[in-house]
């Protein structure tokens, strides 16, 4: 007995990081899967926001004063990042349902009873849902050229725009995680995940040149981290954007949007990962 023991190896403990990372994958893997056998779930989120660029395109072209100028093509430009920034916080919604549908389901106790990093879950549930993020911005671009939008830069600007809206989207798609796992069913999940996006996306220079605003209603537009995002991304793309700011923001949106979204990852990372730990003791 003592032979065998002293002749036993134990082996030893998975690195923490690689094993967060591995078990992150597999759930996305998961969750890639459920999206593709439900397609319905990418459709829908496709329809949307083509919607939206329909409308505002086509309703809106003509009355809107862009640059001195009431063009229907030069709105079009200068709408389509609002309409791009919108559709990736809008995901949020979606993660979290998805997270609440899991919980509703026992899933998440499930997963609990295997041996995975207690962050893991959340994190595989936000990188697939930046996947399906990804592909419908690409969809929505061919739509957006379609009707009329163009990019005045370089393809590695047009790039960084992209890679901008996706990291606001994932930051987003934290909040949703949050709220998924502070609600006890999927449709208190999808109307408190929609509630507060509307002001954040409305009260926003992306439809709207924030400059014509009531002073006050300026001051919250230009400090808001949709509208860093959403300028951000007009110049990158080379479009037409709001009137000259003082506003920090609206000065260097590209750095304000940086800022912004790695600051809503790590404090809603945190709190998600929080309840999620006191949800499943």
């Amino acid at each position: 007995m003592s032979a065998v023991a002293d002749t036993a190896r134990v082996a030893p403990p998975a690195n923490p990081v690689s094993q967060s990372i591995r078990d992150s994958l597999v759930v996305a893997k998961r969750n890639l899967i459920r999206m593709s056998r439900i397609p319905e779930m990418v459709i829908f989120g496709l329809i949307q926001p083509i919607m939206f660029v329909v409308l505002f395109s086509y309703v809106f072209g003509g009355s809107m004063n862009i640059g001195g100028t009431t063009d229907s093509q030069v709105y079009r430009e200068f709408l389509m990042a609002g309409i791009f920034a919108q559709t990736v916080t809008f995901a949020t919604a979606g993660a979290g349902a998805g997270i609440a549908d899991d919980m509703h389901k026992g899933l998440i106790d499930r997963f609990r009873s295997l041996p995975m990093a207690r962050g893991a879950v959340l994190t595989g549930r936000t990188l697939a849902d930046l996947v399906q993020t990804a592909l419908t911005l690409f969809v929505l671009a061919m739509v957006a050229l379609l009707v009329g939008w163009r990019t005045h830069t370089n393809i590695g600007e047009v790039l960084g725009a992209f890679g901008l809206l996706l990291l606001t989207g994932y930051a987003f798609t934290w909040i949703g995680a949050v709220i998924g796992l502070s609600v006890r069913t999927p449709e208190a999940a999808t109307s408190g995940g929609l509630i507060w996006l509307f002001p954040v996306t409305f009260i926003s220079n992306a439809f709207v040149d924030s400059s014509r605003m009531t002073p006050w209603l300026r001051h919250i537009a230009e400090w808001n981290p949709f509208s860093a995002t959403v300028q951000a991304c007009r110049k990158l793309f080379g479009n037409p954007g709001v009137s000259p700011s003082d506003a920090w923001p609206m000065a260097h949106p590209v750095w304000a949007s940086l800022i912004y979204s790695v600051l809503i990852v790590v404090i809603f990372r945190t709190l998600a990962v929080r309840k999620y730990r006191s949800a499943t003791a």
